[in-house]
């Protein structure tokens, strides 16, 4: 898998997460565990299914962030709580980018809530042991330590020794990724290396006292290297890494001493993070296989895999990847709200992205979809696509065709357009099936079985049609229960993919029922008809007003 420079901006994340991974200050304090769970079990969600189905991991990003918003709170350090808002951004950012880079800010993230559920954990074992005991339990499973093992240890006051246990098992961790990787740019070392950098948080602290001391730089520059395709200079930075943590391992074989704090190494520093440097891309690329670009995000989105990362671009991605999250589920005010905040990040952006060619009509355009009626699921893919081409020109590159063409298509269909013409269209659908009726519809259940099959397969245009003008009725009106039915269109989520696929397979055996049982009545199949004289037709009665063809033939 190829690497990009757009994974430095995970690097930089990394370093955020790292040098920001700070303990808590003064009293002790418990974190809202309920809430802990859920983030931990949303991101993973989304790190697991990244790259194939976008709509359901932006719902698990959603309910992530809301997870984020009741443990902000109950966090002691406010530093540390900026820094999980900035990274759970990075993870929504790296939805409209690649797998491999999701699940590269997934494992910082995940890093970030181990340290600090370690430091809040420590320090309230050391105040107050009663209130700790759930803390203590879910920190053990997060460090993969048998949760009876280290409850003793507390129990019989040897609160060093319980932590010692905790900080061996995840320099552990550190270890095994740190060693799984290589000395090239594909994702499965990117991979590794940013799991090992989250790992490395937690122990952080612990690491100050090896000498030399191991620090979160050393991980940043690394993650440069990797993604810039210095391969020369990462092999040396990697043997000093895991010198450093061979050297961790070691410092870890015996517990320390009980009269030592419990909490080795917390400090709370005001040190600023290092940031790291803009790298240049390598200038042969890897012939490995590209990652796949993420199903449902727009065309241009795979153009800004290969692109450099500006944080003005981060943030309207993360904003526009909310807004496109809101439509489908229909919360146009969401939607409406998204936009607005991606229009901000845009007017905050960089000089250099502000100075690309057509960073004016993208404004522009945000600010028109930010003010349509009936927002689809479509008009917020078309603006990423456009933020992609945006940062394809920043780069001296051209954008994509396609893009360009959903763009355009975006703009000029769309709103009360488009409710209309697909009324138009689903009002245009009784005509065949009244004509089809009125030639067919007698007691023959093949041309029954055939009339049904023409109805399913119009059933889509039909739906689309109805609801999507009622959705654009109810959001020109502001009626709350009109606008919801946009959520049952076919084409506003994915839901209507497997559904729609499951009307055409009934339509197609309808429809094969149907003219079988017509070949086989005018004897093209199963056999010729006996020879003979035909039955006379029944006279047609005058109020019958559709021809039996049963009878005819």
């Amino acid at each position: 898998m190829q690497l990009s420079t757009v994974q430095v901006g995970a690097a930089r994340a990394g370093v955020l997460a790292l040098m920001l991974a700070l303990s808590a200050a003064g009293t002790a304090s418990a974190q809202n565990l309920t809430a802990y769970s859920r983030l931990a079990q949303q991101l993973d969600a989304a790190a697991a299914g990244a790259g194939q189905d976008s709509l359901a991991t932006l719902k698990q990003l959603d309910a992530a962030q809301a997870a984020l918003s009741e443990l902000q709170p109950t966090l002691s350090s406010t530093k540390l709580s900026a820094a999980l808002q900035d990274t759970l951004n990075a993870v929504r950012a790296a939805q409209a980018r690649t797998p491999a880079e999701l699940q590269a800010q997934v494992q910082l993230a995940r890093g970030l809530m181990r340290k600090a559920l370690y430091d809040q954990t420590m320090n309230l074992l050391a105040t107050t042991p009663a209130n700790g005991s759930d803390h203590l339990k879910l920190l053990a499973r997060e460090l993969d330590v048998e949760p009876a093992s280290v409850q003793t240890d507390v129990q019989a006051g040897h609160l060093n020794r319980a932590a010692w246990k905790l900080q061996q098992s995840a320099t552990a961790k550190l270890q095994a990724a740190l060693g799984s990787v290589q000395v090239q740019q594909s994702g499965a070392a990117y991979l590794n290396l940013a799991r090992a950098a989250g790992w490395f948080t937690v122990v952080q602290d612990a690491a100050r006292s090896v000498d030399p001391p191991l620090k979160p730089e050393q991980f940043s520059l690394a993650l440069t290297q990797l993604s810039g395709g210095q391969l020369g200079e990462l092999q040396g930075s990697l043997r000093s890494l895991r010198g450093g943590v061979a050297a961790l391992s070691t410092s870890l074989k015996t517990p320390a001493a009980q009269t030592d704090s419990p909490v080795k190494g917390v400090v709370n520093s005001s040190k600023p993070p290092v940031s790291v440097p803009p790298v240049t891309p390598p200038a042969k690329p890897s012939p490995a296989t590209p990652p796949a670009a993420t199903p449902g995000a727009n065309t241009g989105a795979a153009t800004a895999a290969s692109l450099p990362r500006t944080a003005g671009a981060d943030a309207a991605y993360a904003s526009l990847g909310r807004a496109l999250s809101a439509t489908t589920r229909a919360d146009l005010p969401a939607t409406r709200r998204a936009l607005q905040d991606a229009l901000t990040a845009l007017t905050k952006a960089p000089a250099a992205l502000r100075g690309a060619p057509g960073y004016g009509a993208l404004v522009q355009r945000v600010k028109f979809m930010a003010g349509r009626a009936a927002l689809r699921p479509a008009d917020v893919q078309a603006l990423i696509g456009d933020l992609s081409t945006l940062e394809a020109r920043q780069a001296g590159k051209s954008g994509s065709v396609m893009t360009a063409l959903a763009s355009g298509t975006a703009l000029a269909l769309g709103g009360g357009v488009r409710a209309m013409l697909a009324l138009l269209l689903a009002l245009a659908c009784a005509a065949p099936l009244y004509l089809l009726n009125l030639a067919f519809g007698g007691k023959n259940p093949f041309w029954r079985a055939i009339s049904a099959a023409l109805l399913l397969l119009l059933l889509p245009t039909l739906a689309e049609g109805l609801l999507g003008f009622l959705g654009w009725l109810g959001d020109t009106l502001n009626v709350p229960f009109l606008r919801g039915l946009l959520a049952l269109t076919p084409g506003q989520s994915a839901f209507g993919v497997p559904l729609r696929m499951l009307v055409t397979a009934l339509a197609l055996g309808l429809a094969t029922y149907g003219f079988r049982g017509l070949c086989v009545q005018f004897g093209l199949l199963g056999g010729r008809r006996p020879a003979g004289p035909r039955p006379a037709p029944k006279p047609k009665q005058p109020d019958q007003t559709s021809f039996d063809w049963d009878e005819e033939l």
